[in-house]
């Protein structure tokens, strides 16, 4: 990894299968979010989105997982990608239909030679809703 956060295509891990390199990539989404009314009805809003990205990502090797709170409350419906050695995302402002887009991120980032998710061919939700960008932590382990 460059000094700058990214991986030179020549050093990149590169799987030589793409279900390989979807099984380095999680999706973390917000399970207590709630929709644009603020409504505590159940399931939440974002127990929904969960669904539905688990539902768009039905027979990729892809892992789901939710936890109680990604702290994004003000950009309501939150999710993160992440991947081993790479920076991670954390998107806002998604709908509980979003999950599809989740998963075309989750593709982009797993076959991704740098280790972003590319800004070409990414969803509309992921650029509109991008909230962080969060290096891994091998790039600060040597900074001061």
């Amino acid at each position: 990894m460059d000094r700058n956060g990214s991986f030179p295509a020549n050093i990149a891990d590169i799987p030589s299968e793409p279900d390989d390199a979807l099984a380095g990539v999680t999706v973390i989404v917000c399970s207590s979010c709630r929709d644009e009314t603020g409504s505590d009805a159940h399931p939440r809003a974002g127990a929904l989105l969960a669904e539905d990205t688990r539902r768009a990502a039905s027979g990729e090797k892809i892992r789901i997982h939710t936890v109680e709170c990604l702290g994004n409350c003000k950009r309501r419906l939150s999710a993160a990608l992440l991947r081993d050695g790479c920076w991670s995302y954390v998107f806002g402002d998604l709908d509980t239909t979003s999950g599809a887009d989740l998963v075309a991120g989750a593709k982009l980032f797993a076959t991704s030679t740098d280790g972003l998710i590319p800004w070409r061919g990414r969803p509309d939700s992921l650029k509109r809703g991008l909230v962080a960008r969060i290096p891994p932590l091998d790039l600060l382990k040597d900074r001061s």
